[in-house]
This record gives C-alpha cells, sequence and structure tokens, in this order.
C-alpha cells in the first residue's frame, strides 16, 4: 500500500502533466489565433486594391485610402464647374490692408504686401511643384486683387515653399487644404486681409479659394477644390486650377486621409504626403 509521501508525488506528477498538456493546448489556440488574423489581413488588402483599382462606368472612380480598410470609396466628379465673375467690376487700381494678427505671429517670416496701386485685372500664373506632382493655378485679380496680390507676395518670399498640405477632404467638402508653414491648421503669416467675396460665388471642381477662420480673417490658407463643395459664398474664390493639376488631386484624393480632423471639420492629413518643393510665379 503506498504511503501518505508516495501518494503526494504522485499527485505532484499528475498535476505538473495537466500544466503541460494545458500549455501546450494554449500555445496552439494562440497559433490558430494568429493564423485566421493573417488570412484577415489578406482578405482585406486584397479589397482595398479592389477599390483603389475600380473605375465606374460614367467616368468617376472609387477609391479608398491604401492604408485605411475602414475608408470610405471616393467618387469623384469629371467635369469642372465655370469660374464665377463679378457683376459689377472693381475699381482698377484698387487699395488693400494687411492689419497685424492679433496674437497669432507668423508661421514663417515674411513682409505684409503693398498695399496701394492695386491691379484689379488681368491674370497670374503660378506653379506649385510638389511631392505628388506639379499644380498649376491661374489666380485672377478682377475676382480677388488684394488676396492674389498677398498670394503672390508669399509665394515670392518662399513663404509655401517647404511646406505641406494639413488636410483633405473626401466627403461631402471634396479639397485640399494647405498654406499653413506650421502643418497644425492655425498657422498664418502675421496679417490678415478682407474677404473679397460676393453673394454669386459657388464652388466646385477647379476652384481655388482662401480658407479663413470666420468673417475678414484671410492669411496664407487656401484650399483647391477637386469635387463637390457646396458651401455658402463666405470663401473668397480667387482664382482656377489647371486640368493637369487636377488629375494631381485626384491621385491624392485616391490615397484616402488618416481621418484626424473628423468629425469637424472633417477629413485628415493626406496619405499621400503633399509638400512643396518649390512656388513659381510663370508670367
Amino acid at each position: 500500500m503506498p504511503t501518505n509521501q508516495q501518494r503526494r508525488e504522485a499527485a505532484k506528477r499528475k498535476l505538473e502533466r495537466q500544466l503541460v498538456r494545458r500549455q501546450e493546448q494554449a500555445r496552439r489556440r494562440r497559433i490558430i489565433g494568429m493564423g485566421v488574423a493573417a488570412g484577415v489581413v489578406v482578405i482585406v488588402a486584397g479589397a482595398i486594391v479592389l477599390f483603389v483599382t475600380t473605375k465606374k462606368d460614367d467616368g468617376s472612380t472609387e477609391a479608398a485610402p491604401s492604408t485605411s480598410p475602414s475608408a470610405t470609396p471616393v467618387n469623384i466628379p469629371t467635369q469642372r464647374v465655370a469660374l464665377p465673375k463679378r457683376s459689377t467690376p472693381l475699381p482698377n487700381p484698387t487699395t488693400c490692408d494687411y492689419p497685424a494678427s492679433q496674437g497669432q505671429p507668423a508661421a514663417k517670416p515674411v513682409k505684409a504686401p503693398p498695399t496701394t496701386n492695386i491691379s484689379s485685372t488681368g491674370t497670374v500664373n503660378v506653379t506649385f511643384r510638389s511631392t505628388a506632382g506639379d499644380i498649376g493655378l491661374t489666380l485672377d485679380r478682377a475676382l480677388a486683387p488684394c488676396t492674389v496680390n498677398s498670394f503672390v507676395s508669399l509665394i515670392q518670399q518662399g513663404y509655401y515653399t517647404d511646406t505641406s498640405c494639413h488636410r483633405l477632404g473626401t466627403q461631402g467638402l471634396q479639397m485640399l487644404q494647405c498654406g499653413d508653414p506650421s502643418g497644425t491648421g492655425s498657422g498664418g503669416p502675421g496679417y490678415t486681409f478682407k474677404d473679397e467675396t460676393f453673394p454669386e460665388l459657388t464652388y466646385g471642381r477647379g476652384i481655388l479659394a482662401m480658407a479663413n477662420g470666420g468673417a475678414d480673417t484671410n492669411g496664407s490658407q487656401f484650399f483647391m477644390v477637386y469635387g463637390d463643395a457646396q458651401l455658402p459664398p463666405d470663401y473668397t474664390v480667387f482664382g482656377s486650377i489647371s486640368d493637369a493639376g487636377l488629375q494631381v488631386l485626384d491621385k491624392i484624393a485616391r490615397a484616402g486621409d488618416d481621418g484626424s480632423y473628423d468629425p469637424s471639420p472633417g477629413g485628415g492629413k493626406p496619405n499621400m504626403e503633399v509638400k512643396f518643393t518649390a512656388v513659381t510665379v510663370d508670367n
């Protein structure tokens, strides 16, 4: 008959065997779990590729961010809208005012633009060369002479060079917002100027407009509309985007955004980096 010591040792060995079996079972479950997860990743990756390469029958494209499996496909209209026109021309030349921003230093040191004898006729062609491609813009002085005057001055001072676009919208408001050297969405040139808006303003594919934080708070930030933009006439329109530039914007939009500005104001940082390597005035 086994002694108490022998029974305790036998029970101990049995417990040890049970613990080993449980550890082995747990290890197998972990391996199976990782295999299932890997399968899910492969399936999701395939879905992303499908979204990126799908083209609709009406000519518009659908895409999702290549880095975000939960993103909504982007529908991009292909028809550009007409540039708005003022019913009554502005005085030519005109005078502008660029007061210093209250409590907001310049995100990048620049001088305020000239304020007198500002032309309100003609156009200016500029090119934003970026890591995503070249974006050509035509600035219209007749629409917004003080805005064009400031924009050209900032370009000539190198303000936009080596800055990145910080916000992309793909749903509802389809635009790329740029012009803040700090990359935070709150930076500006250290001065502001008034809106140059009028009631007939509308927005859509091909429109270039100023971003603002309220009435008469224009600075350096602007947005380029590549698709839909149902906005009130509160944002100064000062030019248009070239066809080649729109193709670059479409490519950026198809890459999607990181959603960092959701739910308000919406969108996020572009998944495809858009950094301006050089900005030139072409005429």
